[in-house]
């Protein structure tokens, strides 16, 4: 820049060359004033020369004060007040034109940052009118564009394609009298829901024998009774307890609600740019007024469990966030009012479960009234298997019920069998050209039976035969009872006294202890040492027996192999047998007299403290309370008791 000026002025020079230096100075400070005019601007430099009190100096004749104003006009200080002399002048407008040199650089910087920053201000300007444009575009159509028209119109289509619905919900019970086998347990469960005071519940029993299509219809009973605390909207919401999760730090609780706080959990965009956090409410709230029915409800975690018994007491969800302020206006009144008061949660729980009552919570156990669902016979399943058939308007073999009631004690596998069997009889139906409704023969259920590798449930059965060391004892696992095939053989020792006694390692110790205990009772009814023999008892299939409950079976069955008795085979006992041949109350009585049921027994002995365990609408099966060994045997060995009596 400062070679311009210099290429300048030196052409101006060349010109004055012939004049006076005093002329050549007057004309160089008049091209400094020419380009500062053009620099500033005429009516600016004025201005410019008037605030730095330079304007009279500027338009003076004199040089000196001329160039005293350029001092003051180009370095903008007004204190300059000496006049400079005639020989500082060269210097000072060589100063001068360096300063003008830099003032020009800056300007041409400066035109060039405004330039660019015209442009940024421009595009920012046209993005900012083309999101304006798109904002009014998405009020006036919504927040609908063309990709996501297209994948509501790839829903729409997919939703228009519809599958027949499963046999399975087809077959589901539809009333009470559909659920078969529950009578009693149907009953409970509505006496404690059809009042002003419902109770909470946990339903006991195997799976699928019908505890959550009871729960579900029972409200809607429930809803159409008088005097019900249950309005015609009451809602019923289900969940899985094995399934449902939740994090302990209340990122996600979808049983109970969470807080979505602004920064890490996302609440919606309007309350996250104000910083409000925002209560996700959970299914506690969902069934407010309802049930809330939780179908495995011991797999659930067991803090999550305390957390829902202090909802139950308080019939309210609380929230916490570090994020909540009560003071701030941005917050909405609904989410002030959730944070102060709770969100509403009275509900009546219904849990399911198949596990035993001493696995639940007991703190849960507490507040609930309790159920229990009873294991299905096979009469029971052979009912299911006929309603699943009317109402799949099929038609089958006659021994189609009984059979599928050998594979099966849960009325939902039962129902699948037979979905099953009608899907192949459909095919073979087809394959075969065959016209008119579907029928499904004995085959049919026998193919799908090998297919899904099902076994009989029932492995033992009872028979009207009469063995020598066999009998049969009765065993429960969760809810299930089944009979228990003790066998016993007896051989003389090699020497008297030398006689030993081998039985099942599998068994148990309390099993030991029973055999024991049984070869004490022999030797006090009998008179015959077992020392004197060698006797091997088994349970058959090696199960484990884990209590004494077995003890009178295995008395039994070493009698008769010690004396050689003949036992008959329709018979199953159960009880705890002491060393006085006393009969001890056992548990699980209920559930092993249905195990007798399926196995065909006709007669159950079970100890007399254990009657008041026996149903009273009991139908199919004799059950014979006793004391002790010899009201056994002067049942089924008569002419036994004959022979004690004389000896």
């Amino acid at each position: 820049m400062k070679v311009f000026l210099e290429r300048f002025m030196s052409s101006k020079d060349q010109v004055s060359s012939q004049f006076s230096q005093l002329e050549q100075l007057k004309r160089q400070v008049t091209a400094i004033y020419g380009l500062l005019s053009n620099i500033y601007g005429s009516d600016k430099l004025v201005l410019r020369a008037g605030k730095l009190e330079a304007l009279q100096l500027m338009r003076s004749d004199k040089i000196e004060e001329r160039v005293l104003a350029l001092q003051k006009l180009v370095f903008e200080d007004p204190t300059y007040e000496a006049l400079p002399t005639m020989e500082e002048i060269p210097d000072i407008l060589e100063a001068i034109q360096d300063e003008i040199a830099d003032i020009i650089a800056r300007r041409t910087v400066e035109e060039e940052l405004e330039k660019k920053i015209g442009e940024k201000m421009n595009q920012r300007h046209e993005d900012y009118i083309r999101e304006i444009k798109m904002q009014v575009i998405k009020e006036n159509t919504g927040p609908e564009n063309a990709q996501t028209l297209k994948r509501l119109a790839i829903l729409e289509k997919l939703d228009s394609k519809k599958l027949a619905s499963s046999a399975m919900k087809l077959l589901r019970p539809e009333t009470f009298e559909e659920i078969v086998g529950q009578e009693r347990a149907v009953k409970a469960l509505l006496t404690k829901l059809a009042s002003p005071f419902p109770q909470h519940i946990i339903l006991y029993g195997p799976p699928g024998v019908g505890k959550t299509t009871a729960a579900r219809l029972a409200l809607e009973v429930a809803k159409s009774m008088q005097g019900v605390s249950f309005s015609k909207d009451a809602p019923f919401v289900e969940v899985d307890g094995t399934t449902l999760r939740w994090d302990p730090r209340e990122v996600t609780n979808p049983l109970l609600g969470s807080v979505h706080d602004p920064i890490y959990q996302g609440a919606r965009r309007d309350l996250a740019e104000t910083g409000v956090p925002e209560p996700k409410l959970g299914l506690v709230t969902d069934a407010h007024g309802g049930i809330l029915f939780i179908d495995e409800i011991g797999e659930l975690d067991p803090a999550l469990q305390n957390k829902l018994l202090k909802v139950l007491e308080d019939k309210r969800v609380f929230f916490d966030s570090a994020y909540y302020d009560p003071n701030d206006p941005n917050v909405p009144q609904y989410i002030k009012k959730i944070f102060a008061e709770g969100a509403p949660a009275d509900f009546v729980l219904i849990g399911a479960t198949t596990r035993d009552p001493e696995d639940i919570n007991p703190a849960v156990r507490s507040r609930c009234a309790e159920v229990f669902f009873e294991p299905l016979t096979p009469a029971a399943i052979q009912r299911i298997i006929h309603q699943a058939a009317k109402k799949l308007q099929v038609e089958m073999d006659e021994q189609i019920p009984e059979t599928i009631s050998e594979y099966t004690i849960e009325g939902r596998k039962a129902i699948s069998i037979l979905a099953d069997a009608y899907g192949l009889a459909c095919f073979r139906q087809q394959s075969e050209g065959t016209q008119g409704s579907v029928y499904i023969t004995q085959q049919d259920v026998y193919e799908v039976v090998q297919v899904s590798r099902l076994t009989p449930y029932v492995l033992r059965r009872a028979s009207a035969d009469q063995e020598v060391g066999k009998i049969f004892g009765l065993g429960v696992s969760g809810y299930l009872g089944s009979v228990l095939e003790i066998e016993a053989v007896a051989f003389e020792a090699r020497s008297q006294g030398q006689g030993n006694i081998r039985f099942n390692d599998t068994a148990g110790s309390m099993a030991k202890d029973s055999v024991f205990n049984a070869a004490s009772v022999i030797r006090k009814i009998s008179g015959k040492d077992i020392s004197n023999y060698d006797l091997h008892v088994n349970v058959v299939g090696g199960g484990r027996i884990d209590g004494p409950s077995a003890g009178v079976a295995m008395m039994l069955a070493m009698l008769s192999a010690v004396q050689d008795l003949p036992l008959p085979q329709d018979i199953a006992v159960t009880g705890e047998v002491s060393i006085q041949g006393k009969v001890r109350a056992v548990g699980g009585v209920f559930e092993k007299i249905y195990g007798a049921k399926q196995a065909g027994i006709k007669k159950v002995f079970i100890p007399e403290e254990n009657h008041k365990d026996v149903p009273a609408d009991l139908k199919g099966i004799e059950v014979i309370p006793v004391c002790n060994v010899e009201e056994i045997l002067a049942a089924i060995l008569p002419g036994y008791k004959l022979s004690i009596l004389a000896s």
